[in-house]
């Protein structure tokens, strides 16, 4: 390997862990969302979407192999935030049909992002999409109990912090697998 590869992949290496990085603070920030006041709350998971999106498409620039679909990952979560910021919605059912269908065609893109890579990258790559999927069920069948609670006594604060938590783990999973690639990087210098 030459100079200007082992710099450039250490270069990789330094932004995909700061992405990373990035996410699992949007990770905390995310379970802090039951202390949002209701109305601003679409905003808020809106704009914690694209800003995870925008790093996770940053970081697929930085990949060596699945760019193209890392990218789009990414792109899937800006699209998602962008749809809460354009149409902030003040119910719960809308907003929760949202991230279930985003998780789904996340944890889509990460399940054949994770047949084009291996190693380590390809089990956390696995665990992510599993956790997206995971998640996106557990809404679903939430949906019957929390639909009847809400149409009674709206998003009440349980509610609220389940999804709070479900974007919180999305993001803690994302970012450890920019982490995971970050340092798969720094070791092929």
């Amino acid at each position: 390997m030459t100079e200007a590869e082992q710099v450039s992949g250490s270069r990789r290496a330094n932004r995909l862990r700061i992405a990373g990085v990035l996410i699992m603070l949007l990770a905390a920030g995310a379970a802090l969302l039951p202390l949002v006041g209701r109305s601003a709350g679409s905003a808020v998971v809106g704009a914690m979407l694209v800003a995870a999106g925008l790093i996770e498409y940053w970081a697929g620039t930085q990949r060596r192999r699945v760019r193209t679909l890392a990218m789009a990952a990414g792109g899937i979560t800006t699209l998602a935030g962008l749809l809460f910021l354009i149409n902030p919605v003040a119910h719960f059912w809308p907003v929760v049909n949202l991230v279930i269908g985003w998780l789904l065609i996340r944890s889509v893109l990460l399940a054949i992002i994770a047949r084009q890579t291996g190693g380590s990258v390809r089990t956390w790559t696995i665990l992510s999409a599993a956790m997206d999927f995971v998640l996106a069920a557990g809404l679903t069948a939430g949906l019957g109990i929390g639909t009847l609670v809400i149409l009674i006594f709206g998003p009440t604060p349980q509610l609220v912090g389940s999804f709070a938590w479900v974007l919180a783990l999305s993001f803690v999973l994302n970012g450890l697998l920019q982490l995971e690639i970050a340092g798969c990087e720094r070791d092929t210098e």
